[in-house]
């Protein structure tokens, strides 16, 4: 097992990465240790992770519930967070209940959205089983549910009290659940990393092949760039945005298509060639850098191109993102391959942009 910790003064908190710490993690049953415990896990991770952790936790927990939500980005919504609180509510758990978050994503996000404003606010943990929640979603402290016009727009900052990471959960992870989750891998590297960026590239195959190894070098990797960016601006007031990397254009293509017709890491994937692209007509980053970067999100297994929407249909859709200011997109860029800008744009490299990526 390896840690890093997460520096937020008296809230920082470790990220555990190792084999075997679904049954066995000492730092988990610490502090479900005498408490109500809430297991929060859904339909696809329940038999395979989430009863496992379960079961691990019984002997420790004063009481443990478990909740089983539908599966999918497109159950990230009121009505199934709303599970959550009636299930805390029916078995009478206070102020001082665990929630411990079991699976990806939107698991993570909707269970510590939970966990924020509970009795306004509880303890909870991190256990991503995907490596898009791995490298990214279970680390920082976001949390929230979609919106019909926009992704994540309700939500709050909640940090958790512990990520366990497991890479043996990665076994059982499909090869386009791999890939997405290689998204955030490669886009840690591109906007802070050069080295890391390359030896990435050169782990692909490894990675894709799900080499224990490669993917637990890349998720500390990864880990450890974001918990740098998160421990200098937790609340993104400036440098956390460069996280968004490819976001912006993935946001609107997830919402554009609908949530779950594209999964997260794929929307980010071509978002990350188009800001790419972006960044080579601005005069931010030169043909090589941008080319690179099409051919690693290539060889991850992930969409170069987005939909073939008008321009004005995108510029609709990202109005509503969370770095929009006055409806006006900013957007995350590349200042050179290895290096990330946040600013707005004119409309017509824009426009020529969204021309020459999608369709």
């Amino acid at each position: 097992m390896r840690e890093l910790t997460v520096e937020l003064g008296d809230r920082s908190y470790p990220i555990l990465v190792g084999a075997g710490l679904l049954a066995d993690c000492e730092a988990l049953a610490a502090l479900a240790a005498g408490r109500g415990v809430a297991v929060v896990t859904d339909s696809n991770v329940a038999a395979l992770h989430g009863r496992r952790v379960a079961d691990a936790l019984r002997r420790h927990a004063a009481s443990l519930l478990e909740v089983v939500l539908p599966a999918g980005e497109a159950n990230k919504t009121w009505p199934t967070l709303n599970r959550i609180f009636d299930a805390l509510l029916e078995a009478r758990f206070d102020r001082d209940a665990l929630v411990v978050a079991v699976g990806g994503g939107v698991v993570g996000d909707m269970a510590g959205f939970a966990a924020a404003v509970y009795q306004r606010g509880v303890e909870f943990v991190q256990v991503p089983t995907t490596l898009l929640a791995q490298v990214d979603s279970s680390v920082g402290g976001k949390t929230g549910i979609n919106h019909p016009l926009g992704k994540n727009m309700v939500g709050a900052f909640h940090q958790p009290r512990l990520v366990v990471i497991d890479v043996d959960t990665l076994a059982t992870l499909p090869a386009r659940e791999l890939s997405a989750g290689l998204a955030e891998v490669v886009k840690h590297g591109a906007i802070a990393d050069l080295g890391y960026f390359d030896a990435v590239a050169a782990a692909l195959p490894a990675l894709r092949a799900k080499d224990p190894g490669a993917l637990a070098d890349a998720v500390l990797g990864s880990c450890a760039i974001k918990a740098s960016v998160v421990a200098r601006d937790e609340r993104e007031g400036g440098l956390r945005a460069i996280l968004n990397f490819g976001h912006t254009f993935g946001h609107a293509i997830e919402a554009g298509l609908g949530y779950g017709e594209w999964l997260h890491g794929e929307a980010v994937g071509a978002g990350m060639v188009m800001a790419a692209e972006l960044s080579r007509r601005l005069g931010l980053v030169d043909d090589a850098g941008a080319g690179r970067l099409r051919e690693v999100v290539a060889a991850a297994g992930l969409p170069v191109r987005g939909p073939g929407w008008p321009a004005s249909r995108y510029v609709e859709l990202m109005s509503v993102d969370k770095k929009a200011r006055q409806g006006t997109p900013r957007f995350v860029l590349l200042d050179g391959l290895g290096r990330a800008t946040v600013r707005k744009v004119p409309d017509a490299p824009l426009a020529e942009t969204l021309a020459a990526c999608c369709g």
